[in-house]
């Protein structure tokens, strides 16, 4: 077990990416938080996602921004290289055709921080996720 030097929270593995302090309350703190560079990315993607949604309710849930409606609709968080979009893996095969320049993994979409942000991607996928049931 490795213990954070900051915080003292014990984790499987050494150096793990975590947060240290108390969780954020809104998306918005949320932000406010994250790196500088990180920040006018989020912003836009958490726009394009509040505008697609504008009925769910916006949260903070696995330490994330978080967009629900009766279930966590999608997702994202800021990383060192990039930013995670996570609409769950039903919308990551849906949309692969169209995600063929990203990384991807199962339910999640890696956004780089040196390429345009696929906005209006970001915002079907959120439209999709908002309408489709999830397994």
């Amino acid at each position: 077990m490795w213990e954070c030097p900051k915080c003292g929270r014990k984790f499987k593995h050494t150096n793990q990416s975590h947060y240290c302090g108390a969780a954020p309350q809104s998306i918005e703190e949320y932000i406010a938080q994250q790196p500088q560079y990180a920040q006018p990315y989020l912003r836009q993607i958490n726009e394009a996602i509040r505008n697609t949604l504008p009925d769910a309710v916006q949260k903070i849930s696995w330490s994330m921004p978080t967009y629900w409606k009766n279930r966590n609709l999608i997702q994202f968080a800021a990383s060192k290289n990039h930013i995670g979009l996570y609409p769950g893996p039903a919308a990551v095969e849906f949309f692969a055709d169209r995600l063929q320049e990203y990384r991807t993994s199962k339910g999640a979409i890696q956004l780089p921080y040196d390429k345009p942000l696929p906005l209006g991607l970001v915002c079907e996928i959120a439209a999709w996720c908002g309408k489709e049931p999830q397994e």
